[in-house]
């Protein structure tokens, strides 16, 4: 009789749970299936000389992003040269050489869901002078100056992501989940709203 007892209690304890899990994962569904994209985020000499390093940071968190890795570098001529290669044969790749070589630059690895159509959002259009009129909220409208010396880079596509990423950090994948962040996601709202005509 102390056996029968035993297993329905059992039966029960376990039929609990299972309603329980249930009914949990009905209620609460599971966001560790949303896919995190990663971009790379770099603030140019004139954002790094103009102090605006810890604005376009706290811009940053409190749109929702993550920073999972970051760093300030000094690049030389070979790097800018490969990292912008797809602009060698432009008029202006000599003096963007110049530019990006003129003091150090901030890199950051963003993540967030849709990270590098949001970023690019955020930073608004290349020219700084047209941000300011049709994107006053936007980062380059606060910080840049032309379309040269915008403040800000932000990866256009997820394989440029890759690329670039690569290239500052070594080997990251593009989703999922990186193990050591450096900052945390801050979810305030900003009440900032961008176009995205980047």
């Amino acid at each position: 009789m102390k056996m029968k007892m035993k297993m329905k209690m059992k039966t029960y304890q376990i039929l609990f749970f299972l309603f329980l899990a249930i009914f949990l994962l009905g209620r609460y569904p599971c966001y560790a299936s949303i896919e995190k994209e990663k971009t790379l985020a770099m603030i140019k000499p004139d954002g790094l000389l103009g102090n605006y390093t810890d604005k376009i940071k706290k811009v940053i968190l409190e749109s929702g992003f993550s920073i999972l890795r970051e760093m300030k570098v000094q690049l030389d001529e070979a790097n800018v040269t490969l990292l912008y290669a797809e602009h060698s044969s432009r008029s202006f790749f000599h003096s963007l050489i110049k530019y990006m070589t003129s003091g150090p630059v901030f890199l950051m690895v963003l993540e967030k869901e849709n990270a590098i159509s949001d970023w690019r959002a955020m930073i608004g259009p290349t020219d700084a002078r047209k941000a300011k009129i049709t994107h006053p909220k936007s980062i380059r409208a606060m910080c840049g100056l032309d379309s040269e010396r915008n403040c800000v880079h932000g990866s256009d596509s997820p394989q440029s992501a890759v690329r670039e990423i690569s290239f500052f950090f070594g080997e990251m994948p593009l989703t999922g989940q990186f193990l050591f962040p450096v900052s945390i996601h801050m979810p305030e709202e900003t009440g900032m709203e961008y176009d995205n005509d980047t």
